[in-house]
């Protein structure tokens, strides 16, 4: 478990020059996180103004909790559930349920169900799509199988591994099932930075707000690299999404980065991330490494204001 302790004016971080850090004690008291081994993917780190001491320090209410952990699972088996209320912003909902079971309506929301793995039996708006999907994993049979609802439409979902994807909607589009065969393969990046995409709810799709994709990397590669970012509402330049990475890692048992950084480091945390994490991406480039012997998966959930997708790289990687 995970102490805490206020850390008084005089306690010194870690730093490279032990004589400057006696120099400058911390000038107010913040909150310092005792972590155990057990924890260690939850490290915050605040820089200094200079930049001269890094520790695991967190002045309070100075930075979000960017990644959330799957869990045993409830009664429905949900095991991960990210709401814009415990994410602390406005557009992009996220849920998965492992030999789980839920039904519902939202009148405001339109739900894009993916069935990760396994089989699934689906049903909206009085029609039903039995024993879908049959991957053997997220990274094995090609593109998932999903089902589009828009909003103030029942729907259940029953399954082995499936996840809900959510989003603000006044209308909506079609019900619709979406078939594997549906999906747009794309292949991105060269060398180390190669991976490839199904993009099962992009622009191509109809929707209101919801954009939802998957990317399988080999082992050490890097993806959503270059780093780009989507926070700026100045379309067609770039749009403001909100994005979930939904992490699976094969084995299972390694663990990816993925850093989350502004232009002027306001936010930047590196993250380790385990097989089931989720890390939220509310501002920020947002680039991953998968290990050097785990192939890493997740799967893309964003929205915002305007369903497009027009993202800035970061200056320091643009070339040509």
């Amino acid at each position: 478990m995970r102490e805490q302790r206020l850390a008084e004016a005089g306690d010194v971080a870690v730093a490279e020059d032990p004589e400057a850090a006696a120099e400058e004690p911390l000038s107010d008291a913040v909150a310092l996180d005792v972590l155990s081994r057990e924890e260690p993917d939850e490290r915050l780190r605040c820089r200094h103004p200079d930049s001269a001491h890094a520790a695991t320090l967190r002045s309070a209410n100075s930075v979000a909790q960017l990644v959330v952990h799957s869990h045993d699972p409830e009664a429905d088996g949900c095991v991960l559930r990210v709401t814009p209320e415990s994410a602390g912003w406005t557009y992009v909902g996220f849920a998965v349920y492992r030999d789980g079971s839920v039904a519902q309506r939202l009148d405001d929301r339109e739900t894009c169900v993916v069935v990760l793995s396994g089989r699934a039996n689906l049903a909206a708006g009085g029609r039903e799509w039995r024993e879908v999907g049959g991957r053997d994993s997220a990274f094995d049979g090609g593109p998932p199988t999903a089902l589009y609802v828009p909003p103030g439409v029942e729907w259940s979902a029953e399954g082995d591994d499936f996840a809900v994807c959510t989003a603000p909607a006044a209308t909506g589009a079609e019900l619709r099932l979406l078939e594997p065969s549906g999906a747009r393969y794309e292949e991105r990046g060269t060398g180390a930075e190669a991976r490839f995409i199904y993009h099962v709810l992009m622009e191509d799709q109809p929707a209101e707000s919801l954009l939802v994709t998957e990317v399988h990397s080999p082992a050490a590669h890097w993806s959503s690299y270059p780093p780009h970012k989507h926070d700026v509402d100045d379309p067609p330049r770039e749009t403001l999404l909100e994005e979930t990475y939904y992490h699976r890692l094969r084995p299972g048992d390694g663990f990816a980065f993925q850093r989350v950084y502004t232009d002027d480091r306001e936010l930047d945390e590196s993250i380790a991330v385990g097989d089931g994490d989720v890390v939220l991406v509310p501002r920020g480039y947002h680039p991953v490494a998968a290990g050097a012997r785990h192939e890493s998966y997740y799967l893309n959930v964003m929205a915002g204001p305007v369903r497009a997708w027009h993202v800035t790289t970061d200056p320091a990687f643009v070339t040509g």
